[in-house]
C-alpha cells in the first residue's frame, strides 16, 4: 500500500497550489488530527520556515518535478519498511495497524 510512495526529497506540484513543495516526510499523521497523510511536505525552493509543513496525499499531486534520491538503501526501506505496512489509522494520536480508529 505504501512501497510505492515518492522518496525524500521529490519536488511536486498539488492541485490548486500556486507553489511547488518538496517531501520531507512520509506515512504521519498531523498534531491534533486522527487522520493519516501519506506524505509531509515544505515549500521549494524556501525550505522549511516556521517549521510549517503540508500534509497532503498522493491523490493530491498534479505534477512530480523530481523524483528525489534512491540508493539500495531507500529501495530497501520502501520494499522491506514501507511495502509491508498494510492498513494503518490513527487512535488515540498513535498510528496503528488495521482500522482501530473507529473503535
Amino acid at each position: 500500500m505504501y512501497q510505492n510512495l515518492l522518496p525524500i526529497g521529490s519536488i511536486v506540484q498539488l492541485q490548486g497550489a500556486e507553489y511547488r513543495v518538496m517531501i520531507c516526510g512520509r506515512v504521519l499523521g498531523k498534531s491534533g488530527e486522527d487522520k493519516l497523510y501519506d506524505y509531509a511536505a515544505c515549500q521549494y525552493p524556501q525550505g522549511l520556515m516556521d517549521a510549517e509543513l503540508i500534509f497532503f496525499n498522493r491523490d493530491d499531486i498534479q505534477e512530480t518535478y523530481f523524483i528525489g534520491f534512491q540508493d539500495p538503501e531507500e529501495l530497501y526501506f520502501r520494499k522491506e519498511i514501507l511495502g509491508k505496512l498494510g492498513d494503518l489509522s490513527i487512535a488515540n494520536g498513535e498510528i496503528v495497524a488495521g482500522k482501530q480508529a473507529d473503535a
